[in-house]
């Protein structure tokens, strides 16, 4: 993997763990009905995305959080799990946010959510407007290009530049982007951080009960390995 891949990779990550604490990383969302493992099962068939969604929200994810020696990437971790399962919890069916109109998706950021799709609705409907501009513009699905060219069509779906057909570019990615960074860094109950990965590559020790003593060590490496909310040790 390149030098430039593994800079932005760690930029990446150090934004993602100021951004929200790394036991409760599932925005508005509750314990799911149903519960993952800790450690990553043989093969995970996706309860909500179709085979299409599901080729495109792998290969974004392999992009976003690559594998490399620094820890595991977002496919090794589960994340791509950790969406599909919220997908059919109240969180992917926008049951706890607001969502009766006015919509005002010209709106400043600001106010607020403007988007009449709820999580899942957004993936469906924002997938599918993606997939129809990488056809009309690569003459292929998001998953068969190649990688420096899928970082492109991210890139430009994280600025804006590409004008989707059902909903803004920077909503699908922004969506994508939240979810990937709460699945990375979630307990290992909710599907993703699989082994504890992303908790034993920055350090963090999870649920322990007591570590506060740590707390006022700066600099010192904490010796013990993350515990999960079930008690596992990685």
């Amino acid at each position: 993997m390149s030098e430039h891949i593994s800079n932005s990779r760690r930029k990446f990550l150090a934004c993602a763990v100021v951004a929200a604490p790394a036991v409760s990383l599932l925005g508005s969302s509750v314990i799911p009905s149903v519960l993952a493992s800790d450690r990553p099962p043989a093969s995970y068939r996706p309860g909500y995305f179709t085979e299409p969604e599901w080729g495109f929200l792998n290969a974004a994810l392999d992009r976003l959080i690559p594998a490399n020696a620094d820890g595991p990437g977002a496919l090794e971790a589960g994340v791509a799990e950790f969406i599909d399962r919220q997908m059919n919890d109240a969180y992917g069916h926008g049951g706890f946010w607001y969502m009766q109109g006015p919509f005002f998706p010209d709106a400043p950021e600001s106010l607020g959510y403007q988007l009449r799709f709820t999580p899942r609705e957004l993936y469906r409907v924002g997938i599918a407007s993606l997939e129809r501009w990488c056809a009309a513009n690569h003459g292929k699905p998001f998953a068969e290009l190649d990688g420096a060219t899928q970082d492109a069509v991210l890139g430009q779906l994280e600025q804006g530049r590409i004008e989707l057909d059902a909903l803004p570019a920077r909503a699908l990615f922004a969506q994508l982007l939240q979810n990937t960074r709460e699945g990375y860094f979630a307990d290992p109950l909710y599907g993703g951080n699989k082994g504890m990965g992303s908790w034993k590559m920055i350090g963090f020790p999870g649920a322990r009960a007591d570590f506060m003593d740590w707390a006022e060590q700066p600099g010192k490496v904490y010796p013990y390995g993350p515990v999960s909310i079930r008690g596992n040790r990685a």
